[in-house]
């Protein structure tokens, strides 16, 4: 049955079904555990720029920007088992070290769950776009998400945006007081993988969705989801944002036992 086809009552049924919320329970050192997971990434990238490794360093530097990506998602829907004040910290931290302002993602991903496919979801109208379109499309992604949170958030989200902005400043600024020159690699590996964002972070996950039954795309293998963090469970993701992604597996094992066709109707990320 493709996507596009699966019954949204057959879909609403399973997900009443299917037993989730034990799945939400985090301790603060499970979500501790989560903030370690990019650190060795960004301590090899960092000694790798510094050997000239090149090669070697730009893969690190990819990891590093996927699992720092992935400790911004799990900050933003607070699913770390910290308090309000914890994550929004982990979101100012990673700003410090990504570029940019991880509370413009937040603003404009909150607004992505709850008005998805609709003119208020900035960040999802790249799904509905070319790869060509996407890829010319990329640089300005994060400029417009960060004036939709300036001008459309208010005075809370506008300051959280700007502290990040201010913390960017702080590491080029140790980097160039202290010679250490290997660290302006890191910032332009940021740079380019910030203007990649819409493609991996939106266009792969929700490429030819708008009109589905299923408002994501998802992926099956244990290699694939393995090497990707489980980020690519993010169908599961979007049914319940309350689930944190490292129970994402179990999740989508729930709902395909509650309702078979719901594996058969998937679409796969790395697929068609």
């Amino acid at each position: 049955m493709p996507a596009h086809q699966l019954d949204k009552a057959c879909l609403k049924k399973a997900v009443r079904r299917v037993e989730w919320r034990d799945l939400t329970q985090m301790r603060m050192r499970d979500g501790l555990t989560e903030c370690l997971h990019p650190l060795p990434w960004l301590g090899a990238s960092l000694a790798l720029f510094y050997y000239e490794l090149w090669p070697l360093a730009f893969f690190t530097e990819f990891m590093f920007f996927l699992t720092a990506l992935r400790l911004n998602h799990e900050a933003i829907h607070h699913n770390l088992g910290f308090g309000p004040r914890g994550h929004r910290f982990v979101l100012h931290g990673l700003s410090l070290v990504m570029l940019g302002s991880n509370h413009s993602v937040a603003f404009n991903h909150l607004r992505h769950h709850q008005h998805i496919n609709t003119d208020a979801d900035l960040e999802g109208k790249a799904g509905k776009m070319s790869l060509l379109q996407v890829l010319a499309y990329g640089p300005l992604f994060p400029i417009e998400c960060h004036l939709a949170a300036l001008c459309e958030g208010g005075p809370a989200w506008r300051r959280k945006v700007l502290i990040d902005l201010a913390l960017n400043l702080a590491l080029p600024a140790l980097a160039i007081g202290l010679g250490l020159w290997f660290f302006a690699w890191h910032f332009l590996a940021m740079l380019i993988a910030q203007g990649f964002t819409a493609l991996f972070a939106v266009w792969i996950t929700h490429r030819g969705c708008s009109e589905s039954a299923l408002a994501a795309r998802t992926q099956r293998g244990r290699m694939v989801n393995a090497v990707s963090y489980n980020m690519f469970f993010h169908l599961e993701h979007h049914l319940f944002p309350a689930v944190p992604v490292k129970r994402l597996p179990e999740l989508a094992r729930r709902l395909e036992a509650v309702e078979p066709a719901f594996a058969k109707a998937i679409r796969p990320v790395l697929g068609r």
